[in-house]
């Protein structure tokens, strides 16, 4: 098991950025009931298994957005403006963690556009959550906490794809899987193959949501959304005229097509062959 920062190691940092985005944060107390969900492609649900806990691009090198987490990147520039400097110096185990608010109560999770699995997140760790709405990326200007969030009146206002409608969501402190999971949930596509097992060896519940599933059929309806090139891709890969989850991981881990091609065509797969909420 990987060593998990210490409570003194990481909070010093949390504590600060959360008192930072809290008085910038106005509205009425976040519904208790809601939950942050963390979207993710599941072919590193083995590492998961292994450590216990979530850990941030910063640490992993990886992402299904970006690839900014690094000193003087996008990533690291976005944290100090959002959170007032407080993780500047921090070592990188020690930085949050990114899910989004699962306000519109998905199945599948608040934020598909990075993954089709999700780790649905409990109700404590709305307490060391921080959100802003659009995506921080955007250098958005409203924020929340959970006693403080105006947040989903916003996004509920606005009239963004599902892909980009999401309220980002920031957790503070290490995301250990046994103590802050209420469940993670998959894709029936992974159903009987090595995630599963992977999956298996959780500390935490496996749920199934209804399956991401898109006709090729459907996929050449929709060449303005990312191109005409990704959905020839999208294509290409299918099989017998389909696309999955399952499908789309292995074809991005095949080393057969550039991987951020493969990505959209993921979005083509998230927005157009979405179970029914």
């Amino acid at each position: 098991m990987t060593q998990i920062p210490t409570r003194a190691h990481a909070h010093a940092h949390a504590r600060q950025a959360l008192a930072h985005v809290t008085d910038r944060s106005t509205g009425e107390p976040l519904d208790p009931s809601l939950r942050v969900t963390l979207n993710f492609h599941p072919h590193f649900v083995h590492a998961l298994a292994d450590d216990g806990v979530y850990r941030s691009q910063f640490v992993t090198g990886t992402s299904n957005g970006g690839l900014t987490a690094r000193p003087g990147g996008d990533r690291w520039h976005w944290e100090s403006r959002i959170f007032g400097g407080a993780y500047d110096e921090a070592p990188a185990d020690a930085r949050p963690v990114y899910g989004a608010l699962d306000f519109r109560r998905r199945p599948f999770g608040a934020a598909p556009r990075f993954g089709s699995a999700h780790l649905r997140l409990t109700a404590g760790a709305l307490g060391r959550a921080t959100f802003c709405y659009p995506d921080s990326f955007l250098q958005p200007t409203d924020f929340g906490v959970a006693s403080r969030m105006g947040l989903v009146a916003l996004a509920e206002a606005d009239d963004k794809d599902l892909l980009d409608d999401y309220i980002e969501a920031q957790i503070h402190g290490p995301v250990v899987i046994a103590r802050d999971v209420e469940a993670l949930v998959l894709d029936p596509s992974h159903r009987g193959t090595e995630v599963e097992a992977a999956a298996r060896r959780l500390p935490c519940p496996v749920e199934w949501h209804g399956g991401f599933r898109l006709s090729v059929d459907e996929l050449r309806r929709h060449p303005g959304f990312r191109g005409q090139e990704y959905v020839e891709l999208g294509a290409r890969i299918a099989v017998d005229g389909w696309l999955d989850p399952r499908i789309v991981q292995e074809a991005a881990g095949s080393g057969r097509y550039d991987p951020q091609d493969v990505k959209k065509v993921w979005h083509y797969l998230a927005r157009f062959g979405a179970p029914a909420a």
